[in-house]
């Protein structure tokens, strides 16, 4: 299909492309893009860069969707444009079909569907993006000229790879048309502009006479270069930004660099960029903490902004100071930074193969998935398994209780069992059938990437793409691993607990009369309702329950690494609810811990269900801390809430500071904070108009309290508060 308008140059550069190779027809759409997308540098912009707020193309491209077709901007670009209006419409029909969703979506099941929608499990695409997050080194140190050497050098060894270098090298055409068509319009805008304003376009234009082709000589042109890559195809996650830009950053004088990283940290924020890591040790453990770390997190202390979500690596030599300017910044209630534990992060990478010198390299994309920056393409969402909805299958013969429908293995009626073991074993059966269709999802979701969604750009900023003339998303990066999270782990212990305590050691109950109360939501069951809403639940440092949490982690955590991904890695585990806990709660039926069906309250991260750790939180990390977390890989969130008073003493602190090191010291890999007052929470729910810019921790990111749906608010009230 040829097309001859200039409205849609995605579009146009991919269908025209002269060769039939999706590499070189991505490319193609991506260098038309920069040639005709439209040039806007905003008034607070020091930098340019792609700015989407204006653009008005419904066909675009970038890592998190791949090709995307939106049909509000498709009917808004019609109606403005009636005389070719078949012309769109075939673009659109055509570029949907190409679309990722619309291809992975193709090869999904009704069956798998149903998993999906009714909360027992996902992978891949099947949601509504599929690419998710990657960490590339948008530092190019040598700029463009330097990759076209890395290239040339590449396709003497990969004779047969020269179309797929033909389209890096056409990306990098487009960095560079990018970055002239930008210098001519601050140029322009300079002749009119007056004062900081002009003196800035100047200063703009002049960076841009040297990036990206060549490498950055200061600050400002570090800034400029990276912004302009960072944009240009999707605004991800900066990773560690600190450790790329400290060279740079001390070449200015420390006045200029601050007003630099100022207006830098307005733009993250007005682009909603995600995660920034600072922070972190070498494979030897030096400590990689340098005054742009302290200066990034007072940043965030000062602005108390919800993005960019901002971690920290800490570790055996993190130094104090860097502890206390992390509590002032946390103690501000942004929920920020999240920290992390490169003790336990580094070795859980290791036992994946990842060597110490890039385990120590790992940075968060996203909301908290951990990547190596600038080295692999593994740190996304893959999928998801609830463990809850095992546990309701497992008392339901495989059936949901939503729909009635067999989604899960029949594994027997409840009369069958004769022992908890027996119990838990037809559990486990469950659990790796769910994680068996969400890996095969996954896999299928990243053969369809591979096949239709490359993405070029990125391929000259991921090391062993260029080595290998291999796509970023088709086996190029030197670490491919997958991430599947977990849903509704504290439900699930809770549950099989009291099942444990009151069918087989108590003999109260029957499995049956267990499952008609379920299926009865407990109404005519109040004694029952009362002794499963009661018994003492996953927290509270209680041996028996921490003995089924250690045995449900350690179950799962160990399955998925036996299960290669098409990216050429391992599955591993992990937990980010993000904002899912509430939703997954709607969808799953009554269940032995006490919850009822339609009940929203569900756990949000590895810890207790919200408000059921009641023993304080040194009980709450001890039960935490029975599962080995270097078997995770994609972040294993720890939520906790402390008061506002508890930050505002010197003691309080220092108090907070050493529990957090407690919990490392035991095993722990993350740590996402809020600091909140429970009577605040509750009026901004009332009167959400009073409570506009009130920030709150949700699974992995920190939002705005009063952007969320009721049962998310409901769910983060219930968190237990932490205070002296």
């Amino acid at each position: 299909m040829k097309i001859n308008t200039n409205l849609e140059p995605f579009a146009v550069g991919y269908l025209n492309s002269k060769y039939d190779d999706i590499d070189y027809k991505v490319a193609s759409g991506m260098l038309e893009r920069a040639k005709k997308m439209p040039i806007i540098i905003p008034d607070n912009y020091i930098f340019a860069g792609y700015y989407d707020k204006e653009d008005p193309c419904f066909v675009t491209y970038n890592s998190g969707r791949g090709i995307y077709v939106d049909e509000n901007k498709f009917a808004k670009r019609v109606e403005a444009n009636q005389d070719i209006k078949d012309e769109l419409t075939a673009i659109r029909d055509t570029m949907k079909k190409l679309s990722t969703n619309y291809v992975i979506h193709g090869k999904v099941t009704e069956y798998e569907m149903d998993l999906v929608n009714n909360r027992a499990c996902w992978g891949g695409g099947v949601r509504d993006w599929a690419g998710g997050h990657s960490n590339p080194d948008y530092m190019m140190r040598e700029g463009t000229t330097g990759i076209r050497n890395k290239i040339a050098k590449y396709r003497e060894i990969n004779k047969d790879k020269g179309i797929f270098y033909d389209a890096l090298e056409m990306c990098l055409d487009a960095l560079e048309i990018l970055g002239e068509r930008y210098r001519e319009k601050a140029l322009e805008l300079a002749k009119t502009a007056e004062g900081e304003r002009k003196a800035r376009l100047e200063r703009m234009a002049k960076a841009l006479e040297v990036v990206p082709k060549e490498a950055p000589r200061d600050f400002f042109e570090a800034c400029q270069s990276y912004w302009l890559v960072f944009t240009f195809d999707a605004i991800d996650s900066p990773g560690n930004f600190d450790q790329v830009m400290i060279e740079y950053y001390r070449m200015s004088d420390e006045a200029d660099r601050l007003d630099i990283l100022n207006n830098f940290w307005q733009m993250l924020y007005s682009v909603r960029s995600w995660n920034l890591c600072i922070s972190g040790s070498d494979e030897n453990w030096n400590d990689l903490t340098n005054e742009l770390s302290y200066d990034i997190l007072e940043m965030a202390k000062k602005y108390k902004y919800n993005t960019p979500n901002l971690t920290m690596r800490v570790h055996r030599n993190t130094p104090e100071k860097l502890w206390k300017l992390a509590a002032e910044t946390i103690a501000t209630g942004i929920g920020m930074p999240a920290i992390y534990n490169d003790e336990v992060v580094c070795p859980a990478l290791e036992r994946f193969g990842i060597t110490p010198e890039h385990s120590h390299k790992y940075c968060m994309n996203g909301c908290n998935q951990i990547d190596i920056y600038g080295i692999s393409h593994m740190g996304l969402e893959d999928g998801e398994v609830s463990l809850a909805k095992a546990v309701e299958f497992t008392l339901r013969n495989g059936k949901c209780a939503i729909t009635g429908k067999v989604l899960g293995v029949k594994t027997g009626e409840p009369w069958e069992y004769v022992s908890f073991e027996e119990f838990f074993d037809a559990y486990k059966e469950q659990v790796e059938h769910l994680a068996d269709c969400s890996m095969r999802m996954a896999n299928m979701s990243q053969r369809m990437m591979a096949k239709y969604c490359p993405n070029p750009h990125r391929s000259n900023l991921i090391e062993g793409c260029i080595e290998k003339g291999l796509d970023m998303k088709n086996r190029g990066p030197v670490y491919g691993h997958a991430q599947i999270l977990i849903e509704g782990l504290a439900d699930a212990v809770d549950s099989l607990a009291s099942i444990k305590h009151f069918v087989f050691d108590e003999k109260k109950y029957t499995l049956t009369e267990v499952c008609d109360a379920l299926e009865a939501n407990y109404e005519g069951y109040d004694e029952m309702y009362h002794d499963f809403k009661t018994y003492t639940k996953f927290g509270n440092d209680n041996e028996e329950i921490d003995a089924i949490y250690k045995a449900v982690t350690q179950h799962f955590y160990e399955y998925l690494p036996k299960h290669k991904t098409f990216r050429g890695g391992f599955f591993g585990a992990g937990c980010s609810t993000f904002q899912r806990a509430a939703a997954y709660g709607i969808m799953h039926g009554a269940l032995p811990n006490g919850k009822k069906q339609g009940e929203t309250m569900f756990a949000d991260s590895i810890a207790a269900t919200p408000g059921c750790d009641k023993n304080g939180p040194t009980a709450v990390i001890k039960s935490v801390l029975n599962c080995d977390q270097t078997w995770c890989i994609s972040g294993n969130v720890m939520q906790m809430k402390f008061t506002k008073s508890l930050f505002a003493t010197d003691k309080g602190t220092d108090s907070f500071i050493a529990l957090a090191k407690a919990y490392f010291a035991g095993g722990g890999q993350q740590m996402s904070i809020n600091v909140l007052s429970r009577e605040e929470l509750l009026d901004a729910k009332k009167n959400p108009q009073n409570h506009k810019n009130l920030i709150v921790r949700v699974g992995g990111y920190s939002d705005y309290f009063t952007r969320l749906d009721a049962g998310l608010q409901d769910n983060i009230i219930a968190r237990t508060e932490i205070g002296l």
